[in-house]
């Protein structure tokens, strides 16, 4: 079984979110003093590669624990949109040539190639976003969740995060974002998990995202 780790190694020097602060991992207990390793985390709940629930944007809606776990595993389909130049919409052009790989999908996944600026200014650029109609085709679409290789939904400079409350406006779906690595899953389906921390009343939480193929 070939399995592919999709996912950020969280870091206390790692890219976040403007406005939010980098984890701390800070010794906690030590081999010498203490006769074993222990470390204290201390991070905010959307750091590295997170999921956000609709409880992230809507007071009352559903947080991460309160989904099943089989909300978290399916089938994805990676949608390469590294063709795009920065500030470009992901349109259906993007989505038409999977065809009907695209509808039996549980997860989209979004490639952009931004991993690769993963750690550098240019991270934090005019990443391209999905626009109305594809946002649409999502909401229609029945899927578990959606993901991307960016640091979000919205461009940074949408403050009112306008994509991620038309998603979640009524819908129990989840976002991944901060992916990574999904060049390497090809044009198919694959099998895929993406497993949050089961925090109480959780808006938000670092996961594992991990491709396999049997």
């Amino acid at each position: 079984m070939k399995v592919i780790d999709l996912t950020h190694t969280i870091t206390g020097g790692m890219p976040v979110y403007p406005g939010t602060e980098p984890p701390v991992l800070a010794p906690a207990n030590t081999y010498e003093k203490d006769g074993f390793r222990e470390t204290r985390i201390t991070m905010y709940s959307h750091t590295g590669t997170h999921m956000d629930p609709p409880a992230h944007l809507f007071p009352g809606r559903t947080t991460l624990d309160r989904f099943p776990p089989e909300q978290f595993i399916g089938k994805a389909l990676v949608v390469d949109c590294r063709a795009l130049r920065e500030g470009e919409p992901i349109t259906m052009e993007q989505l038409r040539p999977y065809g009907e790989q695209a509808d039996m999908a549980d997860f989209l996944l979004f490639c952009l190639g931004w991993d690769k600026r993963w750690g550098t200014d240019a991270y934090f650029g005019d990443y391209p976003c999905i626009d109305e109609t594809v946002l649409e085709y999502i909401r229609n679409g029945g899927y578990k969740g959606i993901g991307f290789d960016v640091i979000g939904l919205d461009p940074i400079a949408d403050g009112n995060l306008t994509r991620h409350k038309r998603l979640f406006a009524d819908r129990d779906i989840v976002n991944i974002e901060n992916l990574c690595h999904l060049e390497q899953c090809g044009p198919g389906l694959f099998w895929f998990s993406c497993f949050p921390l089961k925090l109480d009343d959780c808006d938000g939480s670092p996961i594992r995202a991990v491709a396999w193929f049997e």
